[in-house]
C-alpha cells in the first residue's frame, strides 16, 4: 500500500510539473517581440491586426536598417527580439552568414518567386521594392525653366543639379545602400564609383531614413530625390506636386521578415511570419505603401507602378552582401 501511495504521489508531481510547464510554454507564446525597419505607422497597423486575429501581444522596436541589423548581429547569443521586420535582402543574407537568422520555409510562400525567397529558408520576401527618381515639379520648373525632367540614372549627375537633389546615406539607410549597389552592378565597379562620386557632390543632403526624400521632396525642399517608388507613389496619391520616373537599368529586391536564432518565442514568430506573407496583411501593406506585394493573391494598389513597366537589372543580392564592408568603407573614406 505505501508504494502503491508514493507511486500515486510521484505520478500526482509529474503531471502537477507538466502543468506547470505547459502553461509557462502558453505564456511564452502568448508574446512576441519585433525588430521592425518599416514604418512605424504600418508595424503598428500589422502588429495590431495580427494580435486581434491570434491573441499574442506583440512588443516592437522601430529603428533604421542598419541599426536594428547590427542589434540583431549583436544579440545573436541571446536575441531581444524574435522578428525582423523589414529591410532588403542583403542584410538579411549578412544576419544568416553571421549565424543570428533561423530557418523557417513557410508555408505561405510554397509558389513565391525564387527571387523572394532564400535557399536556406532564413528569409522571405513579402513586398517587392524598386528605385526610381521622384521631382517635385513645381520647383524644378522654377530653378531648371528650360531643362527636361531627368529619365536616367546618368541625367542625374548633370553639375547643374548642384544642391538640388536628396538621397538617403548608405552608412544608415538600405534604401541607398540598394542605389549604391545599383550602380557598381550596373556600371560596374571603377565607373560605377566614378558615378557616385560625381553624384554625391551634388547631393544637397544625406538623410539617414530612406523615408526622407519623398517627404523633402513632396515639402518642395528639393527638386530631384532617389526612393522607392512606390514611397514616391504614396506622396503622389496623397496630392503631393511629385512626378515618378522609372528610370532604364534599375534594381529591384524584396523587404524580407526573418526569425532570430534562439529566438524566446518561436511558434509566435512562425506565425507572425506567416500572417507577414498572407494575402490579406500584404493587402494591408499594399494600401498603405504602395508597394507590390509579392502574395500574387494580395490586392495592388491603384497608382503602384507595376512591375512591367520597370527595367530592371540582374540584381546580385549575395554580391551586393558579400561587398558590404567594402562599399561602406570606401563610401566613408572618399565621398565628403
Amino acid at each position: 500500500m505505501k508504494r502503491f501511495i508514493a507511486a500515486i504521489c510521484a505520478a500526482s508531481l509529474v503531471l502537477f510539473c507538466a502543468s506547470l510547464t505547459g502553461c509557462q510554454k502558453q505564456k511564452e507564446e502568448n508574446e512576441l517581440n519585433v525588430y521592425s525597419i518599416i514604418h512605424d505607422e504600418e508595424t503598428k497597423a500589422l502588429c495590431d491586426l495580427f494580435t486581434q486575429q491570434t491573441g499574442i501581444k506583440v512588443n516592437y522596436l522601430r529603428a533604421s536598417t542598419g541599426e536594428l541589423v547590427n542589434r540583431v548581429i549583436s544579440e545573436k547569443n541571446a536575441p531581444q527580439a524574435d522578428v525582423l521586420l523589414g529591410g532588403a535582402t542583403n542584410y538579411h543574407i549578412q544576419a544568416a552568414k553571421e549565424g543570428a537568422l533561423e530557418s523557417y520555409a513557410s508555408p505561405i510562400a510554397a509558389d513565391f518567386p525564387a527571387y523572394a525567397k532564400s535557399a536556406d529558408s532564413t528569409w522571405t520576401g513579402f513586398c517587392v521594392l524598386t528605385l526610381g527618381i521622384g521631382v517635385n515639379k513645381t520647383r524644378f520648373e522654377q530653378k531648371f525653366p528650360n531643362q527636361k525632367l531627368p529619365q536616367t540614372w546618368d541625367d542625374l549627375a548633370n553639375p547643374v543639379y548642384k544642391n538640388e537633389i536628396v538621397m538617403t546615406n548608405p552608412l544608415a539607410s538600405s534604401t541607398a545602400y540598394l542605389f549604391v549597389q545599383n550602380q557598381l552592378q550596373r556600371l560596374g565597379w571603377d565607373k560605377g564609383w566614378e558615378y557616385l562620386i560625381a553624384l554625391s557632390q551634388l547631393v544637397g543632403q544625406f538623410p539617414d531614413s530612406g523615408s526622407a526624400p519623398p517627404k523633402l521632396l513632396g515639402t518642395g525642399e528639393y527638386s530631384i530625390g532617389v526612393a522607392y517608388l512606390h514611397a514616391l507613389a504614396k506622396y503622389k496619391a496623397q496630392g503631393f506636386d511629385i512626378e515618378l520616373i522609372a528610370p532604364p537599368q534599375t534594381v529591384g529586391d524584396v523587404d524580407c521578415i526573418s526569425i532570430m536564432k534562439n529566438a524566446q518565442h518561436p511558434n509566435a514568430a512562425k506565425k507572425f511570419v506567416d500572417f507577414i506573407l498572407d494575402a490579406p496583411a500584404q493587402g494591408i501593406m499594399a494600401e498603405m505603401t504602395y508597394t507590390i506585394p509579392v502574395n500574387k493573391n494580395a490586392n495592388v494598389m491603384p497608382g503602384s507602378v507595376s512591375l512591367e513597366k520597370i527595367d530592371l537589372i540582374d540584381y546580385d543580392a549575395n554580391k551586393a552582401s558579400a561587398e558590404k564592408d567594402e562599399v561602406i568603407k570606401k563610401w566613408s573614406a572618399e565621398v565628403k
